[in-house]
């Protein structure tokens, strides 16, 4: 496979594009001391584009950047992975702890101020606005790409990443739309990467248990799922806010966002505030909703335990609206999931803004209801974690004591070091493939997406996971895979 990115150059967008400019090619001295500055500004060599994506990979590998080369010899713990980051701001801190004793080489953000405090702590790592730029620049010099960006733009890093072979990690929910999920799926198998997504729960001890426990005939046929989480808050929490109006009030782009890159494959709009940063969730053309944001971690023990896939349908119990391509203020969906095997069919039932079931009858009244958390309902037995998967138990108390005395033998391998840790391992052949590798988290978030397609329309779903479609109204294909703007729109490669 070719080094170079597989599409064209006249592919990307005719609006204004920093690949639309005259480049400006880095050619460090030979004394260059990759540490001692993130980016060296040179002379200026104009010349064309074409040029610049047949030359920029022949340049970067001038600069004398440590190469991780799975094929070098040496003992496996003393080989480090050259790593970029795509979002260097926000959540990308949990990517710095995760991957820490590892070269971090690049940083890609499109707003300087939220990246600034990366910058200053890691001065080797070159810096970038744009990923497809970096990609170009430096991909001979990266071994693995972590993509901490806003839900929409989630695909384009990581595939474009993996087209150039690159190892892939990329925060949850893995994709912005259906379409996206099941080409990163195909993506990481034809490219043959190393794929993780950032469900964190999945690599926690309490998710094997409920699994376990399941598998051990402890809880016996699971027909109900209840889950529920009490966001949004519009209010006091960070990521969520109601602007003033429908457009949100346009103001000037702050000078250090670069808005074009900002919105990615996604159609152009003025910049306001009520966008960017951390409030973008609550756009349907940039988020995914609360639902989006907790389903892969409240949901993934159940969709594991019981080998839950796409639902059949998704109904819409209950759903507040608020204003059109905007969350709901609070919703109840019901998901439906047949027979797999042995296993009964299933309904699952999803709650937010407030919303929650009833308690069950083993809930002890004498304590409050959690505002967040997970209940399987058993022909044995019902169990219970929190928002995350990480501390099942059992109800009640007294079934919960006795059941702690003798618990089922571990029979899933134990992670250490969490989400992170556990990808490395693999990439660098010391651990076995990761468990939200994108052939099992594109799942989980395609089911979640059938669920955000019914919240987005106010509609119930039946969905044809066999042929990717609703089968019970038309034109929802702008859900299932979203237009992209041009230079955006690729994936297609892999479904040939």
């Amino acid at each position: 496979m070719s080094a170079h990115l597989t599409f064209e150059a006249d592919r990307f967008p005719r609006e204004p594009n920093p690949l639309d400019a005259p480049c400006v090619l880095v050619r460090p001295s030979c004394t260059l001391d990759r540490d001692q500055a993130p980016f060296i500004m040179p002379q200026r060599h104009a010349f064309s584009r074409r040029d610049f994506l047949k030359t920029s990979l022949g340049a970067a590998s001038l600069l004398a950047l440590p190469r991780f080369a799975i094929g070098q010899e040496g003992k496996p713990p003393s080989r480090r992975l050259n790593i970029a980051f795509v979002g260097a701001g926000g959540q990308a801190d949990a990517a710095y702890s995760g991957c820490e004793g590892e070269n971090f080489v690049a940083l890609c953000d499109v707003d300087d101020q939220r990246a600034a405090e990366a910058y200053a702590k890691y001065p080797g790592a070159r810096r970038f606005k744009d990923f497809r730029v970096m990609l170009d620049k430096m991909g001979r010099d990266i071994d693995a790409v972590v993509v901490s960006t806003p839900d929409h733009v989630h695909f384009a890093a990581a595939f474009l990443s993996m087209q150039l072979g690159k190892h892939v990690f990329v925060q949850k929910p893995l994709t912005h739309n259906i379409w996206q999920a099941r080409t990163l799926r195909k993506a990481a198998a034809h490219y043959k990467v190393i794929s993780q997504m950032g469900n964190q729960g999945h690599t926690t001890e309490g998710i094997r248990y409920v699994k376990e426990w399941v598998d051990a005939g402890v809880v016996g046929d699971v027909r109900e799922v209840h889950a529920w989480f009490d966001g949004p808050d519009f209010v006091t929490a960070p990521y969520f806010r109601i602007p003033p109006s429908f457009p949100p009030p346009t103001a000037p782009v702050p000078a250090t966002l670069d808005w074009d890159l900002w919105l990615g494959p996604v159609k152009k709009r003025p910049y306001s505030p009520a966008y960017c940063p951390l409030i973008w969730r609550g756009f349907w053309d940039y988020g995914c909703g609360e639902l989006g944001d907790w389903a892969c971690h409240t949901l993934d023990a159940p969709f594991w335990s019981l080998d839950l896939d796409a639902p059949s349908r998704v109904s819409v119990e209950n759903l507040e609206p608020i204003h059109e391509g905007f969350v709901p203020r609070s919703s109840h969906l019901k998901f439906d999931f047949p027979a797999r095997g042995a296993k009964p069919p299933v309904s699952l039932h999803w709650y937010d803004g407030g919303q929650h079931p009833a308690p069950p009858l083993d809930w002890d009244r004498t304590k409050p209801f959690p505002k967040s958390g997970m209940l399987m309902i058993g022909s044995k037995h019902t169990l219970m974690t929190g928002e995350r998967p990480d501390s099942p138990r059992l109800l009640d108390d007294a079934v919960w004591e006795d059941f702690k005395k003798n618990l089922p033998a571990k029979t899933i391998p134990r992670i250490k070091g969490g989400p992170f840790r556990e990808w490395i391992r693999a990439i660098k052949g010391e651990g076995p493939l990761p468990g939200s590798n994108f052939d099992y988290s594109a799942r989980l978030t395609e089911m979640a997406l059938v669920g955000v397609m019914a919240q987005r329309s106010n509609e119930d779903i039946e969905w044809d996971a066999a042929n990717m479609r609703v089968t019970n109204h038309r034109g929802f294909e702008r859900y299932v895979r979203e237009p992209a703007r041009r230079g955006w729109d690729f994936g297609d490669e892999v479904w040939g």
